[in-house]
């Protein structure tokens, strides 16, 4: 009896240790550059950096709740539900790029930023921001501010930063898709191995 009983807890906790290692999860909460914009979406980078942790043994997988065309704003307004929904033990928070485009205050981008910052801590999760850059065309003193507003909220909030998602891919015009905008599949696994290099201290 004793013998079955063993048996039977042994099963149990084989049962229950993979359910709990899948808890820990890395939330990517960004706009269509991390949502795999006219690709597929297992060759995306989170897609890419699920497959990483799992080959490298780590106990993280990767819940992707970006979306196409979103701004700090709309960010904001649902990632309360993302991460009651995914329990995340860290989020990237990849958002801004769709701000800078719309030409939208970078004041209030900060502000949203910030507090979707303060909404990950609440919830027990760790931060990776990832900032953007945009075009020349955009003014001097708007890109300006646009690009130091990553690093000042990464600095006022200590958090770890990618200071520009596109960096190792920015200059190569084959990388992108038609549109100049959006990454080809091909790029996918340069922009992984960039944000990995900022990640991997976290996990």
């Amino acid at each position: 009896m004793l013998h079955r009983l063993a048996a039977v807890l042994v099963l149990a906790l084989a049962l229950l240790l993979p359910a709990q290692a899948a808890e820990k999860r890395i939330l990517v909460f960004g706009d269509s550059l991390s949502a795999g914009f006219g690709i597929a979406v297992a060759q995306s980078w989170p897609a890419l950096l699920g497959e990483r942790l799992r080959a490298a043994g780590a106990p993280f997988s990767v819940a992707n709740a970006s979306i196409s065309g979103e701004t700090t704003a709309g960010g904001r307004a649902r990632l309360g539900a993302a991460l009651e929904q995914f329990h995340p033990a860290l989020v990237i928070l990849a958002l801004g790029a769709n701000d800078g485009l719309r030409g939208l205050p970078v004041a209030a981008m900060k502000d949203n930023l910030a507090a979707m910052t303060a909404m990950a801590r609440k919830s027990g999760a760790r931060v990776l921001l990832v900032g953007m850059r945009l075009p020349p065309n955009y003014g001097p003193q708007y890109t300006q501010d646009f690009d130091a507003a990553f690093r000042d909220i990464a600095r006022r909030e200590k958090l770890a930063l990618v200071p520009f998602l596109l960096e190792p891919i920015a200059l190569d015009r084959e990388a992108f898709q038609a549109d100049g905008l959006h990454p080809t599949a091909a790029a996918q696994p340069k922009i992984v191995d960039h944000v990995w290099a900022a990640l991997k201290p976290l996990l």
